[in-house]
């Protein structure tokens, strides 16, 4: 069970709000990277079984992250999320489009923590609020594990929408990763406009036709 010992490090140093910030969908060949921010303040308790029950995302179940994900908006101060297409996915690169996206929950976030921690080994840059990031956090800290979650289930929804568009890439059963169904059927149908065109695997499949639809035909749920 993971505990708030490193939110209460940063409490004793006088900070009133903590962010817990973490993506979900860095790997994936398709579809946005999404982020979240999870606030919780200086009083925050972990009171209640459900709570924990609150893991790293990849450790659970579709069924017990979706669960969690209610009751961590019922319990945090503040829950929000960024999101980015992959048209800007392609033009800035994935690692700068996660930090947009978690910029963007950042800013969305009716409450404004006074500091953020985050999954990974680099801090949000162009962030001017104090953060520190943490290797493993989603393993090891409850706010950054609840964002996990959070960020998980929200993506695995978009995918599962982008399938009733595009049913033929099975989008809702692997949520854009590089699997062998996946694989398949890119190398069958080739890309469609919600592709990310700078991944290798993708830009192997795409014609100079495709990568146009690409560009021209983004879904404008994702066009952010």
């Amino acid at each position: 069970m993971l505990n708030l010992e490193t939110e209460k490090f940063y409490f004793d140093k006088g900070y009133r709000l903590i962010g817990g910030v973490d993506e979900a969908g860095r790997g994936p060949l398709a579809g946005p990277v999404v982020a979240a921010c999870v606030v919780v303040g200086h009083d925050f308790q972990i009171d209640h079984p459900d709570l924990e029950l609150i893991a790293d995302s990849k450790k659970l179940s579709a069924k017990k992250r979706e669960y969690l994900f209610g009751v961590i908006k019922a319990k945090a101060l503040a829950v929000e999320i960024g999101v980015v297409n992959n048209e800007t996915i392609d033009k800035i690169n994935i690692l700068q489009a996660s930090f947009l996206a978690m910029r963007r929950a950042i800013k969305k976030l009716p409450l404004a923590p006074d500091y953020i921690i985050l999954d990974g080994g680099f801090k949000i840059p162009k962030l001017k609020t104090p953060q520190s990031a943490i290797i493993k956090g989603d393993a090891t800290v409850w706010t950054i594990a609840a964002a996990s979650i959070i960020a998980k289930v929200s993506r695995d929804w978009m995918m599962t929408e982008i399938d009733k568009e595009y049913p033929q890439y099975l989008f809702a059963k692997h949520k854009g990763y590089g699997t062998k169904d996946h694989m398949n059927m890119l190398k069958k149908y080739g890309p469609c406009p919600l592709h990310r065109f700078s991944f290798s695997p993708v830009k192997e499949t795409a014609a100079p036709n495709n990568k146009k639809a690409g560009k021209n035909n983004i879904h404008p749920t994702y066009a952010n």
